[in-house]
């Protein structure tokens, strides 16, 4: 079987598998609560055999559903180092707000006391360029920072790019441009994933995946 991409529509977010003869990869969880969402995909694709949770950055409706699908599934949870304690706090930080974010932003204030992640130490730390073959995935870590501290894309094969909140297709395609911790490091990282020469981008948020001929019309607004 060649590697297949499935689109999670997760709470407040998107999620996706990676589904391999080696095994199933999910790419972020959602909000908290997603986990029936997942484990129904899981079992249509008649797959038990979930290897690996990766999570491109420490924000809630990324990893919310993290600790509940870990202990579910037994599946390990890999984060980038420099988002690592956040997410084993519970906490997710916006950093500078801008524009419509600011909205947003209130509206998670709202939301969260409904909707608090469980805190939810990682069991595997990564660092840019770490492998994750032990795993029986031919993929690697991109650190692309600037949204949180430790950002992240997971390049698989060299041609899949799972970039998280650097970029989203939700409307017209645009890079980050509501929350920030660093935003000068939004316009460096979207020049490195630009360089990895990739065939397709899957955001975490929007419906669509973008070709990756399409990053070469993409700029920092």
């Amino acid at each position: 079987m060649s590697l297949r991409v499935h689109s999670i529509p997760t709470k407040l977010a998107r999620s996706y598998f990676i589904e391999s003869d080696e095994g199933l990869y999910l790419v972020d969880t959602g909000a908290p609560g997603s986990e029936e969402t997942v484990l129904k995909l899981m079992e249509k694709l008649g797959r038990d055999d979930l290897r690996l949770i990766y999570i491109t950055h420490a924000h809630l409706d990324h990893y919310g559903s993290a600790a509940a699908l870990r202990r579910i599934t037994g599946a390990p949870i890999a984060i980038h180092r420099a988002d690592a304690e956040r997410m084993a706090r519970g906490e997710t930080h916006l950093g500078e707000i801008r524009g419509w974010g600011k909205l947003i932003g209130a509206f998670k204030k709202m939301l969260e006391p409904h909707m608090k992640p469980e805190a939810t130490r990682p069991d595997i730390l990564l660092d840019d360029g770490d492998r994750l073959d032990e795993w029986g995935l031919d993929a690697k870590v991109v650190h692309i920072p600037g949204h949180t501290h430790g950002s992240s894309c997971l390049l698989v094969e060299g041609r899949l790019a799972f970039v998280g909140d650097l970029l989203s297709t939700v409307g017209r395609l645009h890079a980050q441009r509501f929350f920030a911790e660093d935003w000068s490091q939004i316009p460096e990282s979207l020049e490195r994933l630009k360089a990895l020469g990739v065939e397709w981008v899957y955001a975490g948020h929007g419906r669509r995946a973008l070709s990756g001929p399409g990053l070469d019309k993409l700029n920092v607004q």
